[in-house]
């Protein structure tokens, strides 16, 4: 009975929503407004793929009618509603969201509907096919039906080649060998531009550097055919210019690797590998520039050459502004072939660069405080494009809280210098020229850390690195890190601290190992630049195996006790995560996204170690992970503790060695720079191996899916230009530290709130 009365109540008020939206009032009188075109096709038997045909036509369906969401014109609606004198602020904003103004029956002009179809149908090759319309009427809406008379097609008996000046005739005609149009297709004009574009694309490529793809033209001849046949003609339009139709050769590349717009009398000049190096004073070593090059004396002109020289020089990351300019040698043209200077004009950046920045730090973990960083760079250290960043921050966090927590603070000193060469720097012979679309760049680094965290512990940490980052095309790019070392330890512990660790033997172990030293790659590909593509994919996995060379040298101390690497206990594991996302962008001008993720990631111990380094371990929750709960506060596993310690997440960070984590969030426009955003997230960490201080709650098991945590929320994003403040509020509706029975529960009145720069996926 009670469900009975909830639906009776649902339904009634689901029918107020409808009536308040219902526009039929609002419909001017003798109109009616359009609710939509269909197409009804009477073809010829010989006609083939007509529902192809068919959706191709519905294209051009125009105009298009007002937008309908379960019955509901809500654009309409508001269109409407915007029109009052008064609208109000609610009225007014939602219109700029998603007004739209109402498409009627006087709109529809039929005719120029009936040409662009049958203007279609002739690009298709169905000459003399007709097309009729007609209105249905029904109360206050119309739509329209337009009937079409599909004849059979006009097809294709033979492609030739017209008499052209050599030597482009020859070239053109070794293009056309590798036409796909062939005897018995259908006259389809787009296809005639694709195949001309593709032959003036290979053309250019071979040299023809003042060809254009408009100086060729279709022509076709039925006049020997009675059964709908044609020979098709590919033509040069008359008076084309001579200079367009020979190759051109380049004869010099003249670089300027410090080219300034103020004074360009460079007047030195340095030859290097067939090229001509302009420099006054030595800016750039034109051994390490060569390589950027891919422009060579005596080849023919090549757009593609040209756009990959200009991607290569830009990613060394000394230049501003870089600039290839082609100028043809009148003097040395002849009927058969045209020469080229070119010249590649290089403007770099400032050199030496200060910055420093001053950041106010808030986390879930009731931490705040300053944050100082002060960042030297030179952009080309020793004249071959090699940059160094030398790093120094100084951050102070306390710790608002209650109870035994209140006044925790945490003190930081930090010291990074690194040096990034973009080549390859082995002690093997490798070409760095390897990948054809850039050049790798080696990066090398050190840094140490100093952190005293008040009433707990001192660390001192260290790293260093070595690798190689390279992109192999627009969307991928990879990162090999074959040195990658990391140095913890603990210097000074506190009672309180000491306690935790022997309660605590896994997180002990965690800390005792304090040298990590291993391999590290990553692979990802990346479409997430082209905010113009609807559907954008994302997935970057990596790999990071540690101390399985060092175990090698690797020296035993007692029975059951790990070994050591210069007096140092070191870290032996495997580690291995991914991380896919997928954006569908839609809406006027695709600002409109549903944003997805998922996150899986597996560590393993084993050899010299019991438990993966504290520092390599997963978590979840806080701003970037699972955002209705505090950072680290979300497992591992079903693991409770509500002590007063581990709420305010200072003393045990629950980690683990697996993690598993989902987002999806529908991302949207407000106002002016506002974005809004309504998500849900749910993901966990677990550990293989049982920790005993979580009692067995922690262990992943098939059962996983009732223990991940889950909550939702709703947020506001701050976006200038791609710089992103976001603030996120969330509640949790699934905790996975409950009993079962008490698991899902939507806690709206315990919300988090996280502030974060950047999204978060």
């Amino acid at each position: 009975m009670k469900k009975t009365i909830k639906h009776i109540i649902y339904l009634f008020f689901f029918g107020i929503i409808l009536h308040s939206c219902s526009i039929t009032k609002y419909i001017p009188e003798g109109e009616r407004l359009y609710i939509g075109a269909k197409i009804e096709i009477k073809a010829d038997s010989s006609v083939q793929n007509v529902d192809d045909l068919k959706t191709e036509l519905e294209t051009v369906l125009r105009p298009t009618p007002n937008s309908e969401f379960l019955g509901m014109r809500l654009g309409l609606y508001c269109y409407y509603k915007n029109q009052k004198e008064h609208p109000g602020f609610v009225n007014r904003w939602l219109f700029k969201q998603m007004g739209e103004k109402p498409v009627y029956q006087s709109d529809i002009k039929t005719i120029e509907v009936e040409d662009i179809l049958r203007n279609r149908l002739e690009n298709n090759g169905f000459f003399y096919s007709t097309a009729e319309s007609s209105f249905e009427e029904k109360d206050l809406e119309t739509s329209v039906t337009y009937t079409i008379n599909v004849l059979s097609p006009y097809k294709m008996m033979d492609f030739k080649l017209d008499s052209m000046p050599s030597p482009l005739y020859e070239d053109v005609k070794r293009a056309k060998a590798e036409s796909p149009l062939s005897k018995d297709m259908r006259f389809d004009l787009s296809n005639l531009k694709l195949e001309r574009q593709r032959i003036h694309e290979e053309l250019k490529n071979k040299g023809y550097y003042n060809l254009n793809a408009d100086f060729f033209i279709f022509e076709t001849d039925t006049n020997q055919y009675r059964n709908k046949r044609f020979d098709l003609y590919l033509k040069l339009k008359a008076q084309v210019p001579k200079k367009s139709t020979v190759p051109y050769l380049v004869k010099n590349v003249n670089i300027y690797p410090d080219y300034d717009l103020q004074d360009s009398t460079a007047t030195n000049v340095e030859r290097f590998n067939s090229k001509n190096y302009f420099q006054d004073s030595l800016f750039f070593k034109p051994k390490h520039l060569d390589k950027f090059i891919t422009i060579e004396e005596g080849d023919y002109y090549n757009p593609t050459t040209s756009k990959n020289t200009s991607r290569r020089l830009s990613s060394i990351g000394a230049y501003k502004f870089i600039n290839i300019q082609y100028k043809e040698i009148d003097s040395l043209l002849t009927d058969s072939l045209g020469v080229l200077e070119a010249n590649i004009f290089l403007s770099p950046l400032t050199k030496r660069a200060f910055r420093a920045e001053l950041q106010a730090l808030t986390k879930s973990n009731n931490f705040t405080g300053p944050n100082i960083a002060l960042t030297y760079s030179n952009r080309n250290l020793f004249n071959g494009g090699e940059t160094f960043n030398l790093s120094a921050n100084i951050g102070y966090e306390t710790q608002f809280a209650s109870g035994e927590n209140a006044g925790l603070s945490s003190l930081e000193y930090g010291l990074k210098g690194e040096l990034i060469f973009p080549r390859v720097i082995s002690p093997f012979n490798i070409n760095d020229d390897f990948s054809k679309y850039s050049i790798p760049k080696t990066k090398t680094s050190l840094g140490v850390t100093y952190l005293k965290r008040s009433q707990l512990y001192t660390l001192f940490s260290g790293s260093a690195l070595f690798g190689y980052v390279w992109n192999a095309n627009k969307f991928i790019s990879y990162e090999v890190n074959p040195i990658s070392i990391n140095y913890t330890r603990l210097i000074e512990t506190s009672d309180e601290f000491e306690d935790i660790l022997d309660d605590n033997l896994f997180l002990r172990r965690s800390f005792e190992q304090q040298f990590i030293s291993g391999l590290t790659f990553s692979f990802t590909y990346n479409e997430m630049t082209n905010r113009t593509d609807p559907n954008q994919f994302f997935i970057n996995t990596t790999f990071d195996v540690a101390g399985n060379s060092i175990s090698l040298f690797g020296k035993e101390q007692s029975t059951n006790q790990p070994e050591t690497f210069l007096g140092l206990e070191y870290a032996q594991y495997a580690k291995a995560d991914i991380d896919a996302r997928f954006h569908l962008n839609f809406g006027k001008n695709r600002e409109h996204t549903l944003a997805t993720r998922l996150f899986a990631g597996y560590g393993l111990a084993y050899g010299n170690s019991e438990v993966i380094p504290f520092v390599k371990q997963y978590f979840s929750g806080g701003p970037y992970s699972v955002r209705a709960f505090r950072i680290r506060s979300l497992g591992p596993g079903t693991y409770n503790d509500d002590s007063e310690t581990s709420d305010d997440g200072s003393f045990v960070d629950q980690t683990g060695n697996i993690r598993l984590e989902a987002n999806i969030e529908y991302r949207f426009p407000m106002y002016s720079f506002f974005k809004g955003a309504f998500f849900v997230d749910a993901g966990n960490v677990w550990n293989s191996v049982a920790n005993p201080v979580f009692n067995g709650d922690d262990t992943f098991t098939s059962n996983f899916i009732n223990e991940l945590g889950m909550g939702a929320g709703f947020g506001l994003r701050i976006d200038v230009q791609g710089f992103v403040i976001r603030f996120d509020l969330a509640a949790p509706f699934h905790d996975p530290s409950l009993p079962e029975g008490d698991r899902f529960d939507f806690k709206i009145d315990e919300p988090v709130l996280n502030f974060a720069i950047g999204y978060s996926f």
